[in-house]
């Protein structure tokens, strides 16, 4: 973890969605040699003391990936994604947790400094806090209080299930990012096409990984 991260902090990929859009469900789906859902949990593990896995229902293939699976709470089902941020909200609570970030298990390059970042404004005294990229607000990228259980289960009871305007009510900070080398940040693939040219850049980044290992593999056969 971060040394400028709060202590006390949990995470949870969200992977509930129907995946209407891509025709089949995208947590599963193999990205660039491993299933997307691990891609989303191996680059948050760093970030945090625990990363859960909000899913529709308990699935034991999804289990095996080692994060603790929490379903969404049946009155809200369907609900869409802040269904998945309440039940990670009350899980991380339970578990004696603070704070509480979020992304969703379609953003393969969700930064890896995401939550030490988000963290930075909940020191200097904001309640919540999202990231914003080149095209506004990112609600799915948030570091949320578990004290805001209230404030999203309200909002869920009142049909009112945008995370976007529950973080604008708890007055989140909003923390700018930008794309690095054509990667943005925040990409959600919902479609074949978005998932295809993802899935291309990150191969790009496998490929250059190895190219020193390669190249000090060479040089070793020679001496």
């Amino acid at each position: 973890m971060a040394e400028n991260q709060i202590s006390l902090t949990a995470a949870v990929v969200l992977a509930g969605g129907a995946s209407s859009r891509m025709g089949a469900p995208k947590a599963l789906k193999p990205f660039a040699g491993q299933p997307l859902v691990v891609r989303a949990l191996a680059r948050l593990r760093p970030q945090a003391d625990v990363v859960y896995l909000n899913v529709r229902e308990q699935d034991p293939v999804l289990a095996a990936f080692g994060a603790p699976l929490i379903s969404d709470p049946p009155q809200w089902r369907g609900a869409g994604p802040l269904a998945g941020v309440a039940a990670a909200l009350r899980r991380a609570k339970a578990d004696g947790h603070a704070y509480l970030a979020t992304a969703p298990c379609d953003a393969p390059f969700l930064p890896l400094d995401l939550v030490a970042r988000l963290a930075q404004s909940i020191a200097t005294g904001a309640r919540a806090a999202a990231a914003v990229s080149a095209y506004g607000l990112e609600p799915m990228f948030a570091l949320w209080p578990v004290d805001a259980i209230g404030a999203v289960e309200a909002a869920l009871a009142a049909g009112r299930a945008s995370p976007r305007s529950v973080l604008l009510d708890l007055g989140a900070a909003q923390v700018s990012f930008v794309a690095a080398d054509g990667r943005d940040p925040f990409v959600n693939l919902n479609t074949p096409q978005e998932f295809a040219a993802a899935e291309a850049l990150a191969r790009e980044d496998l490929l250059e990984a190895d190219e020193p290992a390669l190249a000090g593999t060479k040089q070793g056969d020679q001496s």
